[in-house]
């Protein structure tokens, strides 16, 4: 059995974050209609939009809280020039008056969820994983291919990522994920995460993680666990 493992590295430099992972088994993320599935998941999106346009508190985008935990979090390791949190930058085109695309039922789901919720969210494959999955500091070996490329870009040495045996799958904690594991229409079973680094949304954390597995079952079935790690519970078997 494979585990998701936070490793010591990681708890150093972020000791009291805490990770919400959802473990579905067994969901159909085919699209049987493109019409009704844009259609639908459109709808989706477009009311997590305007919801998320309630987190614009300042005028001066990066000052807005949702935004400014996550750029502190990048401060505190080493990360690639310009690299932004993933909820940073759905934000950010929503700001901008840019829609969010219909990619996949499923990331479509957890994006929906992203905005509402203004946290980070993410999903893998978890039949691509290659051993245990560890959030930790890369060595800076790690092989990595994001979508959209096919050259290798490994991580910096002390970067957060999520990595598993063939390399790293996230870098930059949230910013950026790896082609090989990333969720497809064929994906059956899923690994979904929601980072929380401001201790005073925890209740925020708990409502995103109720809402995703409601959504994700609802649309594409299968079986679910929900956890949620911190420094006392750091692994979990997936």
């Amino acid at each position: 059995m494979k585990q998701f493992i936070i490793e010591e590295a990681f708890w150093e430099v972020f000791p009291k974050a805490k990770i919400g992972i959802l473990v579905f088994k067994g969901i159909d993320n085919q699209v049987a209609n493109q019409r009704n599935y844009e259609h639908d998941f459109g709808q989706i999106l477009r009311s997590a939009e305007a919801q998320a346009t309630s987190y614009f508190t300042e005028d001066e985008f990066s000052q807005n809280t949702v935004v400014k935990v996550w750029r502190d979090a990048f401060q505190k390791f080493k990360t690639k020039k310009g690299a932004r949190s993933s909820i940073e930058a759905l934000l950010k085109r929503v700001k901008s008056g840019n829609s969010i695309g219909c990619i996949n039922p499923l990331v479509d789901i957890y994006n929906s969820i992203s905005l509402k919720y203004a946290l980070p969210c993410g999903g893998e494959d978890i039949d691509t994983f290659v051993g245990d999955v560890r959030l930790t500091k890369a060595t800076g070996n790690e092989d990595f291919i994001t979508l959209g490329t096919d050259e290798a870009a490994p991580p910096f040495e002390g970067e957060i990522v999520y990595k598993d045996d063939a390399g790293a799958i996230c870098r930059c904690w949230n910013w950026r994920e790896s082609v090989r594991t990333m969720l497809t229409e064929e994906t059956k079973n899923a690994f979904l995460c929601i980072e929380l680094v401001d201790e005073s949304r925890e209740e925020v954390l708990t409502q995103a993680l109720k809402e995703l597995s409601e959504l994700t079952q609802k649309y594409l079935g299968g079986t679910f666990e929900v956890y949620v790690l911190d420094g006392s519970h750091n692994r979990i078997e997936i």
